[in-house]
């Protein structure tokens, strides 16, 4: 049966980074162990969750211009550096980038589909292809931001890897009702009054993760909510309405940042090259040559062997 597995790429392969030993490393000194941890991973996510078909999303743009324009403070704290006519520079450790193009090259000759969109980050392209899968879809992430994806009706999954790669957490719609007191299509409500300190979101100042989901489990959306605050018989506190009132500026622009893309244009699955196959003729070789050249040890002939017992 067809199943997608959409990666938020770069979640695990900052994941991989600090969970494998940076000692493992090629001949000429180079780190290699984010690029065996996410071949690992790979081959054991593709395997347990029967995956047919997987995207590699890519954050062509990890800090979008029109987020920072909305919500200045948006990622700010992982700025390495501001570039006036392109992306923002990340935080990303010197040992990690230089293993970047050799994840790239990696799933090049894996024939992994990798997708990015200028000015949006992988979350956008994740959402978009979430969004109009005809099949049934695995989201493997680390950022809660994407569990406003789950969808029990169309089969769409959230594969939560917070917890390490031997603790993850399959997420329905049941488990994040039971983890937050909202359904995912709250979620992004929800985010946007709760704050998160991790991509720099302020919150409404007063309201926590408690008062947010009773908030919303009493009116439904944030759109709502707000309508609510704006009525005196609304049934809302004269507390909550000031706290709302405050951060009225926040709420206008807040969701566009919070909610994900799910309109983007990118290839088909079929265009993009996702179906799984095993690896054959000359990238097959270069791939073993690799294990040797790159010290990539078994982490190629696992992500191999789960590739050849796709067909």
């Amino acid at each position: 049966m067809p199943r997608l597995m959409l990666l938020d790429t770069a979640s695990l392969y900052f994941r991989a980074f600090y969970g494998v030993p940076d000692t493992i490393r090629r001949p000429d000194g180079t780190p290699v162990n984010a690029v065996r941890g996410l071949m690992d991973m790979i081959a054991r996510l593709t395997t347990d969750y029967e995956a047919t078909h997987v995207v590699a999303c890519w954050d062509n743009d990890w800090r979008p211009q029109w987020r920072v324009d909305l919500i200045p403070s948006y990622k700010s704290h992982r700025v390495a550096e501001i570039v006036a006519d392109g992306p923002d520079v990340e935080v990303v450790p010197d040992p990690l980038e230089a293993q970047i193009p050799m994840i790239r090259r990696v799933l090049a000759l894996a024939g992994i589909a990798v997708v990015g969109v200028d000015e949006h980050e992988a979350d956008d392209v994740v959402g978009t292809y979430a969004t109009h899968a005809r099949i049934p879809t695995d989201v493997v992430t680390g950022d809660r931001d994407l569990f406003q994806l789950v969808d029990d009706d169309r089969d769409v999954r959230v594969i939560y890897t917070a917890r390490g790669m031997k603790n993850l957490e399959v997420l329905t719609e049941v488990a994040v009702v039971g983890k937050y007191r909202v359904l995912p299509q709250q979620y992004a409500d929800f985010a946007t009054l709760r704050g998160d300190a991790s991509d720099g979101l302020p919150g409404v100042a007063g309201i926590g993760e408690k008062t947010a989901a009773s908030l919303l489990g009493e009116y439904g959306s944030l759109d709502a909510l707000l309508e609510a605050a704006e009525d005196p018989d609304g049934g809302l506190s004269a507390t909550v309405r000031a706290k709302l009132s405050a951060a009225a500026d926040y709420l206008k622009v807040a969701p566009a940042v919070v909610n994900v893309v799910r309109d983007l244009k990118v290839p088909t699955l079929e265009d993009a090259g996702a179906e799984l196959r095993p690896v054959a003729g000359e990238a097959r070789a270069e791939l073993e040559q690799l294990a040797v050249d790159w010290n990539l040890g078994g982490s190629v002939k696992r992500l191999l062997d789960a590739l050849d017992r796709v067909h």
